[in-house]
């Protein structure tokens, strides 16, 4: 009878388990800065080096285009998703997004918007693009190749549609090949763009110029989701920050395209506020 009932007991005791939902992966979603393969072989090292430092699946999500992404996003797809700063003032205030690490490009903490020209156009300053065309790179949601660009246009009595017609296109390196092309007059982009092995590869760098810079801001970010539990955050926080320390964490860096990641915090955006309030007349 005792044996009978352990039985039935042991047997109930599965089914509960059960319905017990199995613990998701970690869901890592990168923007669409670059093409969805590169970004793919970019980050995988990454995905994989958190994979064993959680002791649980990060899973990458790379998409095609900024739609998709922001879509999935919105959708509460992303745990820990990288993407731009505007995107982050966005994310946080409509999602309740927190950042955590932002990156550190070619040996700086900091980036800005840039204007730049083809040296044969006669350009010599940001009013001289009266009249002309200026194609930005993404769309209106790009914070060093869209907003900050615009600020600084605004700095100088322009305005979009008004005194400059506005064109797009697919990112910053092709705004500024279109631009050497003579496919338009300026390129929006950050500033370090005629520093890209991909740039310096298509066209000749030395023939374009960079007429003007915005105030520096806080690079590239990462945050979680809202109800993400603080520990884990932390984990990943000092999981990334730590990677410039050994030779594996070197190559995850180099792989992803970045010298080291840093810790950040909400208030390390302020800058960026105070630009994009300033340039597209949004506060957050």
């Amino acid at each position: 009878m005792n044996a009978q009932k352990s039985i039935t007991f042991s047997i109930a005791g599965l089914m509960a388990l059960s319905w017990i939902p199995a613990v998701a992966d970690i869901n890592l979603g990168v923007f669409p800065r670059r093409p969805a393969a590169i970004t793919t072989k970019a980050f995988k090292p990454l995905a994989a080096h958190l994979s064993e430092v959680m002791g649980e699946k990060v899973t990458l999500s790379v998409s095609k285009n900024f739609k998709d992404f922001w879509k999935k996003l919105k959708a509460g797809k992303y745990d820990l998703v990288h993407y731009n700063q505007y995107h982050y003032l966005l994310s946080h205030k409509e999602m309740g997004f927190t950042v955590i690490i932002a990156n550190e490009e070619k040996g700086s903490r900091l980036i800005a918007g840039a204007l730049s020209v083809h040296v044969d156009s006669g350009i010599k300053s940001v009013k001289d693009l009266k009249g002309k065309t200026i194609l930005f790179g993404g769309g209106k949601k790009a914070m060093g190749s869209y907003i900050a660009p615009i600020g600084i246009l605004k700095k100088h009595g322009l305005v979009a549609g008004k005194d400059f017609k506005v064109a797009f296109a697919k990112n910053p390196p092709s705004a500024v090949i279109g631009v050497y092309n003579k496919a338009a007059d300026a390129a929006g982009s950050g500033n370090i763009i005629l520093k890209v092995k991909g740039v310096k590869k298509k066209i000749d760098v030395s023939k374009m110029r960079i007429v003007e810079e915005s105030e520096p801001f806080v690079h590239l970010s990462w945050a979680v989701k809202k109800d993400f539990p603080a520990d884990k955050a932390k984990k990943i926080q000092d999981a990334m920050t730590a990677l410039s320390g050994s030779d594996k964490g070197k190559a995850i860096l180099k792989s992803a395209k970045v010298t080291g990641f840093y810790a950040v915090s909400d208030a390390d955006f302020a800058k960026v506020r105070e630009i994009t309030e300033y340039a597209i007349g949004e506060k957050y």
